[in-house]
């Protein structure tokens, strides 16, 4: 064997086994229960809600890549008594979504009908091709499954992170699935873009708040209480607040970025994807700033 040819193999081999522990490691999941029949599970992806039932489980988001969803299938049948019944979407945002093509079968898969039209516009690359499991139900207010015992009802309660994210109330078991209208002590992404819009979140929240339940999975960060979602509402008013006096005072950003200060977010962590985003204080002043202004809008 040819010493070229002996090397090309090595780095080959090294390269396999790299790319096999990152994604042994990618599809690393922890879990922990939240309820009798609802467990959180946590990876590298926005959290996944699985309910347990006598048919079988009922899943919410599905993470970032394919193989991850097929992690989460497994424990999800695990968990939740049976093979997967239902995936629900919380929105189109690929750490939420992207793991739908790794559930086998044909599951419901529910969505706003604006989550769809962002799969379909904004991110149509993905989706392109069979085997993809978009949303094959879509609603735009509330949509109600009742599956082996349990009720399962979607709502869309209003514009935040984008401007068709769903909520998710496991209604015998009193638990919430935010999605990413709830960031648990994290600098939360606002998606302008796609509807979005921080001066509309606090009063979203406040529809969500009048819901039955007492404990909450966030899009990010750990499960708490209503107190805690209580808490990341007020926050997004007072970041509103401060955008719109900013706006009103006619600052430009880098004044704006200078001169704000805001007293709910002690102790929040920033969330960062290299090279791509940064989550943090300066990001969310800046879109508060942007929509106040008007120097971004929605796109169509």
């Amino acid at each position: 064997m040819k010493k070229g040819f002996r090397a090309l193999l090595v780095v080959a081999l090294l390269a396999a086994v790299t790319v096999g522990a990152l994604r042994w490691k990618l599809s690393g999941l922890e879990h922990e229960r939240v309820s009798g029949d609802v467990h959180m599970l946590q990876g590298l992806g926005g959290n996944v809600a699985v309910l347990a039932t006598s048919e079988g489980a009922v899943v919410v988001d599905t993470m970032t890549f394919a193989f991850q969803g097929e992690a989460i299938r497994e424990l999800a049948e695990e968990l939740g008594g049976g093979p997967v019944q239902a995936i629900l979407n919380t929105h189109y945002h690929l750490d939420h979504s992207h793991g739908n093509p790794g559930f086998d079968g044909a599951p419901e898969v529910v969505a706003t009908a604006r989550t769809l039209h962002h799969m379909l516009t904004r991110d149509a690359d993905f989706w392109e091709g069979d085997g993809r499991k978009l949303p094959n139900t879509t609603f735009e207010t509330r949509h109600e499954m009742n599956i082996g015992g349990k009720t399962i009802r979607a709502i869309y309660p209003g514009r935040g992170h984008t401007d068709g994210d769903l909520v998710v109330l496991f209604v015998e078991d009193r638990v919430l699935h935010a999605g990413d209208l709830f960031f648990n002590k994290r600098y939360p992404n606002i998606d302008l873009e796609a509807g979005g819009s921080v001066r509309e979140w606090a009063a979203t929240l406040d529809r969500v708040l009048e819901l039955n339940f007492d404990r909450v999975i966030p899009g990010h960060g750990e499960a708490t209480d209503r107190a805690g979602l209580r808490a990341f509402r007020d926050f997004m008013a007072e970041l509103w607040e401060q955008g719109q006096r900013a706006a009103a005072a006619g600052w430009t950003l880098k004044k704006t970025l200078a001169m704000t200060r805001l007293e709910l977010d002690q102790g929040y962590d920033t969330m960062e994807i290299p090279l791509l985003l940064k989550l943090d204080r300066d990001f969310v002043v800046s879109r508060a700033w942007q929509e106040a202004s008007g120097a971004v809008t929605a796109d169509p």
